[in-house]
């Protein structure tokens, strides 16, 4: 990477999120927690020598759009710059293929794969991915399930709870249909 990286930690609606970047783009997002000294801390620990820094006008504007996301705006984060370089070059191809997944919408790692040209098998190395995905929300890895619309995993701050939020807040109900019959209640 060779780039000097500057962070920031900011409050949202949902908690407080921490967002690194260098002169190539974002290179981490924190999802929310509880409080600034818990977003540092998880924020150091992937980017111990990420110096805090004055955002630049397009991180600025990532920042605001987080903060419209979390307060249940329709936002689209496909057009920031990112700094992926160290990923695996399947893996910036996974992602480029989640970025298009929009507001409102999931898929699942099972047909990631497939759009990317790869077989089932190929489903494992998508989950990989999204587990290891450095800016989550920006690359919305939330709204990829596995196999049948199945919550999966999720190992941001609140685990699997946490992406059921996020998709509740875009409308997307995932979990078991509620029932076909209502209580009669006496």
């Amino acid at each position: 990477m060779g780039q000097v990286m500057q962070c920031h930690i900011f409050e949202t609606n949902a908690g407080f999120c921490g967002i690194a970047w260098n002169g190539m783009g974002i290179t981490l997002f924190q999802l929310p927690t509880r409080s600034a000294a818990a977003t540092e801390r998880l924020l150091r620990r992937r980017a111990p020598d990420a110096e805090p820094g004055v955002p630049p006008s397009d991180v600025v504007e990532a920042i605001a759009t987080v903060r419209r996301y979390f307060e249940g705006e329709e936002t689209d984060f496909s057009a920031f710059r990112l700094d992926l370089g160290e990923q695996d070059a399947f893996f910036r191809q996974i992602y480029a293929a989640a970025r298009q997944v929009k507001w409102g919408q999931t898929t699942t790692y099972g047909a990631l794969a497939k759009e990317l040209g790869a077989g089932p098998e190929t489903a494992r190395d998508v989950g990989q991915a999204m587990a290891r995905n450095p800016v989550a929300l920006i690359i919305p890895c939330h709204r990829v399930l596995a196999a049948g619309g199945k919550v999966g995993g999720f190992s941001a701050p609140g685990g699997s709870n946490a992406k059921i939020r996020m998709l509740a807040l875009e409308g997307v109900h995932v979990g078991p249909p509620p029932p076909a019959q209502q209580s009669l209640g006496f």
